[in-house]
């Protein structure tokens, strides 16, 4: 029995072939049991927590710690033979590029998990993790070329000339894209300054629209007409704009002229008699009402108050309601509107 096992084939004993077997079939056995007992015991905590980092934990056991498992226990199998320089060489290089690979998911998944995590917690999370695709695929891009960039240098590769000539190459590129660049910047600056969001109404100069996308190079509104408008990152970032959805509470200011023929008590009543009309209505704030001025062909009255709505329509619903109510209020008062006039006087010899 024992000349039988050290007999050698390509190399190694029977024993020794033997050995690599067993730690591989260890191995598995391990693996085994941190799915069945370890992983599951996880599955139930995420389960029972309902915690979002416990799902993406068990998410990356699943995808990249398991398979790096079955890899590590192949490995240190192997590693136990008499294998050729050449072989072990190769097992090397294919051992480096499998952890790099999973070093660099992991970073990608964690970096993935804290942005998600962060935007879940800020108001309307579920559409910013919609924008969260642009600036995710920028850093996988940004981390796979360090990563290889790593692995090259590891591997033996004379990386020092090549990063140079990427770097002259970069600069040419930078030179020559510099409006797309800059669109990419502002892009950034929109993901982490949140000047607008998806679904927000805003107004830049004589554009008007709600935002539909933001993307890596333009952002892209839906107008009131029902077309789309493009605008390019960086010109949305130095415009002015005005963001309507933040809009906690809107001001309205509105004036009325009557007639020049009007009683003097009434004009004095006219006040009190539209911030009452002001008043009965719902969720609305009188701020102030005066006769404000001489007009040429009128008496102008300014009043001011505010909704505790910024909903366009419910605005235009209130103000309707009350110019009818001090419509029928001033026809009952026989108060008259003014309107454009002149009068003549003519003089005579």
């Amino acid at each position: 029995m024992h000349e039988f096992l050290d007999k050698i084939f390509f190399g190694n004993t029977l024993l020794n072939y033997i050995t690599a077997l067993l730690i591989f079939i260890l191995g598995i056995l391990v693996i085994y049991f941190v799915k069945k007992i370890v992983l599951k015991k996880i599955k139930a905590w995420a389960d029972k927590n309902n915690t979002k980092l416990d799902q993406a934990l068990v998410k990356i056991i699943q995808k990249l710690v398991i398979p790096f498992l079955y890899f590590i226990a192949l490995y240190l199998a192997l590693k136990t033979l008499q294998l050729s320089s050449k072989f072990i060489h190769t097992l090397d290089i294919i051992s480096t590029i499998v952890l790099t690979f999973i070093i660099i998911k992991l970073i990608i998944s964690t970096l993935q998990y804290l942005f998600t995590a962060y935007l879940s917690k800020q108001e309307g999370g579920t559409e910013k993790q919609k924008e969260l695709k642009g600036i995710s695929t920028l850093i996988s891009i940004l981390i796979w070329g360090i990563g290889l960039v790593f692995l090259l240098d590891n591997l033996g590769f004379k990386v020092s000339a090549v990063v140079t000539g990427l770097g002259i190459g970069g600069v040419a590129v930078a030179l020559a894209a510099q409006a797309v660049l800059k669109d990419l910047f502002s892009y950034l600056v929109i993901f982490f300054d949140r000047p607008f969001e998806i679904g927000d109404f805003i107004i830049v100069g004589d554009k008007a629209g709600t935002i539909e996308k933001i993307g890596i190079k333009t952002t892209r509104l839906r107008a009131l007409s029902g077309e789309q408008l493009i605008f390019s990152n960086t010109d949305l970032t130095d415009s002015r704009i005005h963001n309507y959805k933040r809009m906690e509470r809107r001001r309205v200011v509105f004036k009325l002229g009557v007639l020049y023929q009007t009683a003097s008590e009434q004009l004095k009543e006219i006040p009190s008699l539209v911030k009452k009309i002001i008043e009965e209505q719902p969720d609305v704030n009188y701020d102030r009402g005066h006769f404000a001025s001489f007009g040429d062909s009128s008496l102008n009255f300014e009043f001011v108050y505010f909704i505790n709505n910024p909903d366009y329509n419910k605005f235009m619903d209130t103000q309707q309601d009350i110019n009818l109510k001090i419509l029928d209020e001033f026809n009952k008062r026989n108060i008259g509107f003014a309107y454009p006039t002149q009068t003549i006087f003519v003089e005579k010899d």
